[in-house]
């Protein structure tokens, strides 16, 4: 099992700036693409974007594209979602998610997940 635990959510003003983070453990060899997801109050869960086991590939969805960027660092076992630019309609329930399979681009094929940290974002 893989267990994922985030941090870093908080309520901050439109155009400013959080940095996510989401440390893994337990079976972190599995791991192959890591991501994150979020969700809005009575809305789908949305996925975020996705990064590959080496970090050198990256997928964003189109509404953060440019605004947010997601890295990691395999020696600290993390991800992170840094988010600039915020908008009030960023506010939601940002959830990190692991895969095995190395499809990081792909919403549908992420395994794991945690328990998920608030972000708002206030006019």
């Amino acid at each position: 099992q893989v267990q994922l635990v985030e941090s870093g959510g908080g309520l901050v003003q439109a155009g400013g700036s959080l940095r996510l983070s989401c440390a893994a453990s337990g079976s972190i060899f599995r791991i192959n693409a890591m991501g994150w997801y979020r969700q809005a109050p009575g809305k789908q869960r949305e996925f975020v974007g996705g990064i590959s086991r080496g970090g050198g590939n990256t997928y964003s969805t189109a509404s953060v594209k440019g605004r947010f960027t997601i890295s990691r660092d395999n020696a600290k076992n993390t991800v992170y979602l840094q988010m600039n630019s915020l908008k009030p309609e960023d506010t939601a329930v940002y959830y990190c998610a692991a895969g095995i399979s190395g499809s990081y681009a792909s919403g549908a094929l992420y395994d794991y997940w945690g328990q998920g940290t608030q972000v708002t974002v206030s006019s």
